[in-house]
């Protein structure tokens, strides 16, 4: 890992036009329209002005799998998602051109043997007036490149979901295909989708990519929690702990006080969290702040 050329490279801006096919690409493959009878999924994925999920930011502007570059000196193989957020600004057209900005904010060595964690975060703005959408920040687990000295800054968990039952539960079924799906967005890593890289990388098969899940998790609480308007979920983070393998239903539990939700997904039929965090509602989409 080349710890100064990570700090300082200067990332280029990506610029992204996008129209009603992505924009309805994106929801289907954030699991909208798994009822085709539900309108109120429909108005994600139908017409020639769907509406954006307001997710499909994880994936707009997108500067792909930029690790596997040689110049990062990153162990690319033994790399995964550790944590993400999605903080939203304004909510997104359903069709534009938009330019996303990365970073890298900071570098935390755990040792040698333990990898480091890699801090960045990607800024995503209007291209055509410059408004402010999204704000994602993500930690990535470099499993192969601790020891080379650096501070040591462990990331604090992810609250404790309350010790009473869920308020809302939400099951959203995946397809086989679905990381393949996943890959049309350039979100390309071959261990979501190559079976030999994901053996390589220790797992019996590909597995979903870490911001499909989230995909999914927006969703759920979309629906459960803000009456299927993904625009009120402002502000999401999560922590990833087990992968999901596609075709797996996802299990969503939401546990709400006031604007605040704590959640957990599971894997249906498996042990294990697959990923925890919490999301922030605002009570109209007018509410989302600057």
């Amino acid at each position: 890992m080349h710890i100064e050329a990570l700090l300082s490279h200067d990332f280029p801006p990506i610029e992204q036009s996008y129209g009603a096919r992505e924009t309805a690409l994106y929801a289907l493959t954030a699991g909208y329209g798994h009822d085709p009878l539900d309108e109120r999924q429909l108005r994600y994925v139908y017409g020639d002005q769907p509406k954006a999920a307001a997710s499909m930011a994880l994936v707009l502007a997108n500067p792909g799998f930029w690790q596997k570059e040689a110049w990062t000196g990153i162990d690319w193989v033994r790399c995964v998602l550790g944590e993400q957020r999605l903080q939203l600004h304004k909510p997104l057209p359903c069709a534009g051109r938009v330019v996303g900005r990365l970073r890298v904010t900071r570098i935390d060595d755990k040792g040698a043997g333990f990898g480091a964690l890699l801090h960045s975060e990607r800024e995503l703005a209007d291209a055509d007036n410059g408004d402010r959408l999204a704000t994602l920040s993500m930690v990535t687990v470099c499993r192969g490149d601790g020891g080379f000295g650096g501070k040591d800054s462990s990331l604090p968990p992810p609250p404790a979901a309350p010790g009473r039952a869920p308020d809302a539960i939400c099951e959203l079924p995946t397809l086989p295909q679905q990381s393949l799906l996943f890959d049309l967005h350039g979100v390309v890593n071959p261990v979501h989708s190559w079976p030999p890289a994901a053996r390589n990388a220790g797992h019996p098969r590909p597995f979903l990519h870490g911001i499909c899940t989230l995909g999914f998790a927006h969703h759920a609480i979309a629906r459960e929690l803000a009456d299927y308007d993904a625009d009120r979920v402002t502000d999401i983070r999560c922590r990833f702990k087990q992968v999901v393998y596609p075709g797996e239903t996802l299990v969503t539990r939401m546990w709400q006080e006031g604007c605040d939700v704590v959640f957990e997904v599971q894997s249906k039929g498996r042990s294990g969290i697959a990923l925890a965090g919490t999301a922030t509602l605002t009570p109209t989409t007018e509410g989302i702040p600057a």
